[in-house]
């Protein structure tokens, strides 16, 4: 595997045990030309708090020049600090930056969360990118309670231009919800369960509280805490406990967006998962695209007529909108299950020959994952949102900079 490398260089302090107040980091672009990459360190060597202001340079033949950087501490209390590699840095090249604590300046933030008292709102210089849900959301009058939706699922999703790419409760599939995350063939003390298809009364997912929230000049993100139940003879009971990581990245031009799936079981039983053609990660596409006006191709190559059950590292789709072509650009991560990851979509004769759009990255789809009592199992992709035409060459250095992140070193 091929990585891109950070290496960080600890300034020498006045005592050893004096607290670091100043990192040297450089970035190496490794075997591939890098654009607006987003890039990472530990920067443990700052002994930064909670509290800290860090300021990042870059360190240039014109001196050194401010960059946007945005502190984090990881569940284990690691500081991690963020930026965006900004403009290209060719294959085989390094660029050096400073880090440094200090105090507080004024300068606005960019990536910003709203929290509307039923979802959160992630927002980029005041637009929109995503909606993350959590209030329940009724079926239409008519339709049965059982597509009930406790929240836990994304919509709208937004091309940078504000046109809505994604569909919820669409009269075909009362029980598809934007983009969302449930699975269908699930086996738990003998007995089969669906939570996907909801209509069938025996399962679901819910929303059950934001954990966090986090806005700055990098990204913005939350932590969200879902609940997987199955309903047997009136009774529910929670088997697996999910946590989504979303993040949205400060690139140009486009909406940059991660999703990450963190599955526990709940119960000291295991999870099944059982082999299926459909579960996982889902997106359920706007209405106005169909097969008259959208199209998709893989990593692989394969475009429409020839996709569903085949693998990919990537899939992106475009199509017609109110102000021209928007699409997505979905990436699977390397350490997935069963990466490269089978794909399930709708072919262009699908749901009565109208083709609308519907990309499922179905892990399960040839084989069986079960998962164990204390076991921590996730998922890992990356969403790009974008105007205009995607390109293989483009997707392909997109995937590489989310597949192979940058590591960091701190060498004393």
């Amino acid at each position: 595997m091929i990585r891109m490398i950070i290496t960080a260089i600890a300034c020498a302090s006045m005592c050893a045990a004096c607290a670091q107040q100043e990192v040297t980091l450089t970035v190496q672009a490794g075997d591939y030309e890098r654009e607006d990459c987003v890039v990472s360190a530990d920067i443990s060597a700052l002994n930064p708090s909670s509290s800290s202001v860090v300021t990042l340079y870059e360190q240039t033949a014109d001196g050194k020049q401010e960059t946007a950087a945005q502190l984090y501490f990881t569940e284990n209390d690691k500081p991690v600090l963020y930026w965006i590699l900004r403009g290209k840095t060719p294959a085989g090249t390094t660029r050096t930056f400073v880090a440094e604590t200090g105090s507080a300046t004024s300068t606005a933030a960019p990536m910003e969360v709203e929290d509307t008292q039923t979802a959160l709102v992630l927002k980029k210089e005041g637009r929109p990118v995503l909606q993350y849900n959590y209030g329940r959301l009724d079926p239409p009058p008519g339709v049965d309670a059982a597509y009930t939706r406790i929240g836990g699922y994304i919509h709208p999703a937004y091309s940078p231009d504000g046109n809505v790419l994604t569909n919820v409760q669409p009269k075909d599939h009362y029980h598809h919800f934007g983009i969302w995350n449930p699975w269908t063939h699930v086996i738990y003390d003998g007995k089969l369960y669906d939570l996907w298809n909801i209509g069938g009364k025996t399962g679901t997912v819910r929303a059950r509280r934001v954990e966090g929230t986090y806005k700055g000049t990098v990204f913005a993100g939350f932590t969200a805490l879902l609940d997987h139940y199955i309903f047997n003879e009136g009774a529910e009971q929670v088997i697996m406990n999910e946590y989504w990581k979303v993040k949205t990245w400060d690139v140009p031009g486009s909406f940059l967006w991660d999703f990450e799936s963190h599955l526990h079981p709940s119960t000291s039983l295991p999870v099944l998962l059982e082999a299926y053609r459909y579960a996982g990660f889902g997106w359920r596409g706007t209405p106005e695209w169909t097969k008259e006006n959208c199209e998709m191709v893989t990593s692989e190559g394969k475009t429409r007529p020839e996709i569903d059950g085949t693998d990919a590292r990537w899939i992106y789709v475009t199509g017609d909108t109110q102000t021209g072509r928007s699409g997505l650009l979905f990436m699977g991560h390397p350490e997935n299950y069963s990466f490269p990851e089978p794909l399930r979509i709708w072919d262009q004769n699908s749901n009565y020959g109208r083709g609308d759009a519907f990309i499922n990255f179905a892990p399960t789809k040839n084989r069986d994952w079960e998962l164990q009592p204390g076991g921590h199992y996730v998922l890992k992709y990356r969403v790009l949102a974008f105007e205009g035409q995607m390109t293989p060459e483009r997707a392909d250095r997109l995937w590489r900079d989310f597949a192979y992140p940058p590591a960091a070193a701190v060498v004393k």
